[in-house]
């Protein structure tokens, strides 16, 4: 019996993202929780991690029914899309970030085998973009523009 479908989703969110045409094409870079070494050069795709002080997820359970053989398990699974350019241009870096995000929500509702159902191919019930902050920095090697966003799900176990 699972103890949490949290692993799983994120792996699927990982699969889905990294499936995502409009992000392969465009070489952005996905990856499972926080990046190692400078991300600097490139788009970046953080599941399971924000530079906040969010965990990578959170989740309760409780009985789906009396008897206490199934659990139902709501949790959220966060995420980061940086966008940098080197530059002091704001605008262009906000608008990438928002059209990396508009990419990850429609992977997500497409993600079951009913393209209108968004189970993450099936690791869960449903699942929908819930939350995202915008965040914008000047640094010295240019404007990053970051997007905390929570992923929102509930699964059956």
């Amino acid at each position: 019996m699972k103890t949490s479908a949290v692993p799983g989703a994120i792996d699927a969110l990982l699969s889905i993202c990294r499936a995502a045409p409009a992000l392969a094409v465009d070489q952005v870079l996905i990856i499972d929780g926080p990046p190692v070494g400078d991300m600097s050069d490139q788009d970046i795709v953080a599941i399971g991690w924000n530079p906040g002080d969010e965990p990578g997820a959170d989740l309760t359970q409780d009985f789906a029914y009396a008897g206490a053989r199934t659990r139902d398990e709501d949790f959220n699974v966060t995420g980061w899309i940086e966008s940098w350019s080197g530059d002091g241009d704001v605008q262009p870096r906000r608008a990438r970030a928002f059209e990396l995000l508009g990419v990850i929500e429609t992977a997500i509702r497409a993600s079951g085998t009913n393209t209108t159902a968004p189970t993450l191919g099936g690791a869960v019930q449903w699942a929908h973009l819930t939350r995202g902050q915008l965040q914008q920095f000047n640094t010295d090697q240019g404007i990053r523009v970051g997007i905390a966003f929570t992923v929102t799900c509930r699964a059956r176990l």
